[in-house]
């Protein structure tokens, strides 16, 4: 199967941490494809550059959803899912959504542990978006600066391992959701470190992708995340303008 991981945020090295996070768990005969917004901010920390970087996701999957089996929208917060999911035919899923939903089947409740206290409010209102308040034990931030986004995993893991521990500690959580793209790949280095279990979500995300692909659900014809009705835009890009409008267009050539 094919699978399709689009970035929202800018940064290409981040990219290249959630790719290979999830190559070191998916299947061997999935073939995964990344994308980089070309737009937006280097990672995304609040509601207006999530609106910023879900369109560039929306824009990604105009152009190059026909080719994949199924697609991953990268960054922690899941901006755009909902509205990916009503436009698009194939399955289309985020990395809050999978990792939260992954450490519910690991425990009663889970913690979110994050790099930034930025990222807070927005990851508090992602976590009632998808309903899960009652399973969550709090988003939890380490304070302060960090060099660069691309190295922030390296520069906080020490950090990072005594804020699980203690999240862990002071009682509610039974598991941990290691949260922003840029953390990808760090739960499998840490996690004897941390003695609850620790979900990567670039990993979790890749896992349910390639469920989804395999049940090849039918696309909806009722409820709320059917497809909207053909509308006519203005200044959309020319392959998101057309799905809205409900017109073929060819499909990316690289």
């Amino acid at each position: 199967m094919r699978i399709l991981m689009i970035n929202p945020n800018t940064s290409e090295g981040i990219t290249q941490r959630l790719a290979n996070a999830a190559r070191a768990t998916m299947s061997a005969d999935t073939v995964l494809e990344t994308a980089t917004a070309s737009y937006g901010v280097p990672y995304i920390s609040t509601r207006t550059e999530a609106i910023i970087g879900g369109m560039a996701a929306l824009e990604i999957l105009a152009e190059r959803h026909m080719e994949f089996d199924a697609a991953i929208i990268a960054a922690f917060g899941d901006p755009g899912l909902g509205a990916a999911r009503e436009l698009f035919d194939i399955p289309v899923v985020g990395l809050a959504e999978t990792g939260m939903l992954t450490a519910c089947m690991l425990g009663g409740k889970f913690a979110v542990v994050t790099f930034a206290a930025a990222l807070g409010p927005w990851y508090n209102e992602c976590v009632a978006w998808h309903g899960l308040e009652a399973r969550c034990a709090g988003v939890h931030m380490l304070n302060g600066s960090f060099s660069s986004i691309d190295d922030v995993q390296e520069e906080k893991s020490e950090q990072l391992i005594k804020l699980c521990n203690s999240v862990v500690a002071d009682g509610g959580a039974d598991t941990i959701v290691l949260a922003g793209a840029p953390l990808a790949g760090l739960a499998e280095l840490v996690r004897d470190r941390v003695s609850v279990p620790l979900v990567d979500c670039a990993q979790a995300a890749i896992g349910q992708a390639e469920t989804l692909a395999r049940l090849r659900p039918a696309s909806a014809s009722a409820g709320s995340f059917r497809r909207p009705a053909a509308k006519p835009s203005k200044g959309l890009s020319t392959a998101l303008a057309a799905r809205i409008a409900h017109k073929t267009t060819l499909p990316h050539s690289s």
